[in-house]
């Protein structure tokens, strides 16, 4: 219902403070991009935005409901905004699981799921009105075209999609977060464009199943600037690709609709980086996953982009300790590790997530041998990592500038997405700016991060 503002008769009194509100977010990237729109949001109806609780009106917790270790801490946060503040409201994953919030922290004022920003707001409305058409100057509270974000100004999430088709018996996305739905193409590539007019110089490709993108509407053809394009990830990345900036594509499943984007990395469009959730190396594991198991079909696919792009980094995840995985298997994982040589490795050890059918698997693995197991992979794979940077000594690249520092500037490469990779340092690049593109040479690496020198310099050396 739209506010009315007071009566012209009424008596002006002076305009009361704008209404605070904490804010709190947990979770991965696609949590951060539904914060974003709320802060968005309340930016524009005059919200004031508090990083804490001191001083709040009320405070907003977005959680994250993906794995039971993560709903503990997002209980806690919880907890902690109530002892804190005492007027919460819940959104995000848990959220999905109402039943928790609420029996562990009755005293919340609304717990809503994850993507519902109406429901947030609608929350907040009941118990902190917006300030009202006389007390709210629009052009004081006016937001930047791109809106509030929580990334850097010279890098964004852009999501494309919401939900996932996939069933994974490990997971339960698709019942926090429901099935697939893409977002309207026209809709993705404006924000792109509002980002990069914004000065965004790279946008992270963020959703459960980027490579499924489109799949739910048939790739039905949508409209971009009064153009037709496809709803589909090839010509999303292709539409990309013209707005002269780095676009990085990650959780993309190995279909074979993948091999279509490499003549875009090729061509300079998009970023040789695929960050692909293979998750274990064994048929049998794979098959009680209920994830592809045709490992030898996934490395014939890995060497065949390597073999067409052979700056291409892969990054991937995996997880130890599956409910009756065998020595044997795991070792089989470690063989996969040395065949597939990926740049990049997260491991995660199994966890039990509260309405996941693997919960029901025989064959539980004690908790010491699923973390010891992941820390075997970890210390597998550094060997592995170490070898792809030790290759890259010597080279030229094209880094993106983070930050600066007394040692220098703190940058990434092609190969290195913000927070999961690594960093690149340049010892002599105190002079340059955050966000500035820069050509560097390659002098040094450790297990995760390159060193590395203006090639201006180097090559000025005798």
């Amino acid at each position: 219902m739209k506010l009315k503002s007071a009566p012209r008769s009424a008596p002006r009194s002076a305009p009361r403070p704008a209404p605070r509100v904490g804010f709190v977010s947990l979770g991965c990237p696609k949590a951060a991009a539904d914060a974003e729109q709320i802060l968005t949001r309340l930016s524009a109806e005059g919200y004031e935005i508090s990083g804490n609780y001191d001083g709040a009106d009320l405070v907003i917790v977005n959680t994250c409901g993906f794995i039971d270790a993560a709903v503990e801490e997002s209980l806690d946060a919880i907890g902690a905004a109530l002892a804190e503040n005492g007027r919460v409201i819940v959104t995000g994953c848990l959220g999905a699981k109402g039943n928790v919030v609420r029996e562990t922290h009755p005293g919340v004022l609304a717990v809503t799921g994850p993507h519902a920003l109406a429901e947030v707001m609608e929350a907040v409305h009941a118990h902190l009105p917006p300030l009202l058409a006389n007390e709210h100057d629009p052009f004081v509270d006016l937001i930047p075209p791109q809106g509030i974000r929580l990334t850097p100004d010279h890098y964004a999430y852009l999501k494309i999609s919401e939900g996932c088709n996939h069933r994974c018996s490990f997971c339960i996305i698709p019942s926090l977060r429901g099935d697939l739905v893409s977002r309207p193409i026209g809709a993705v590539l404006k924000e792109a464009e509002t980002l990069v007019d914004a000065g965004v110089k790279e946008l992270l490709i963020i959703s459960q199943d980027t490579s499924a993108y489109g799949v739910d509407v048939k790739y039905r053809t949508g409209f971009a600037a009064g153009r037709p394009v496809k709803t589909r990830l090839y010509e999303l990345c292709k539409e990309l690709g013209e707005l002269g900036i780095w676009v990085r594509l990650h959780y993309v499943y190995p279909y074979p609709s993948v091999d279509d984007l490499l003549p875009l990395m090729a061509e300079g469009k998009i970023l040789p980086y695929l960050d692909v959730p293979f998750q274990h190396a064994s048929p049998r594991i794979l098959k009680l996953m209920k994830r592809p198991g045709d490992v030898d079909r996934v490395l014939e696919r890995i060497a065949a982009w390597r073999k067409a792009i052979p700056e291409l980094t892969i990054r991937s995840t995996f997880i130890t300790g599956f409910p009756g995985e065998t020595e044997a298997e795991f070792n089989a994982l470690l063989d996969f590790l040395d065949t597939a040589q990926l740049d990049r490795v997260g491991a995660f050890a199994y966890s039990p997530v509260t309405g996941a059918a693997a919960n029901a698997l025989p064959g539980a693995l004690p908790e010491a041998l699923r973390e010891e197991r992941k820390m075997r992979l970890l210390r597998h794979q550094e060997d592995i990592s170490t070898q792809r940077l030790e290759a890259k000594i010597g080279r030229r690249l094209t880094v993106l500038v983070d930050d600066i520092d007394d040692e220098g500037a703190i940058a990434r490469s092609a190969g290195d997405a913000p927070d999961v990779d690594g960093l690149v340092y340049i010892t002599d690049g105190h002079d340059l700016e955050v966000g500035e593109f820069a050509e560097v040479t390659i002098t040094d690496c450790d297990v995760h991060d390159l060193y590395a020198e203006l090639s201006a310099e180097i090559s000025a050396a005798p």
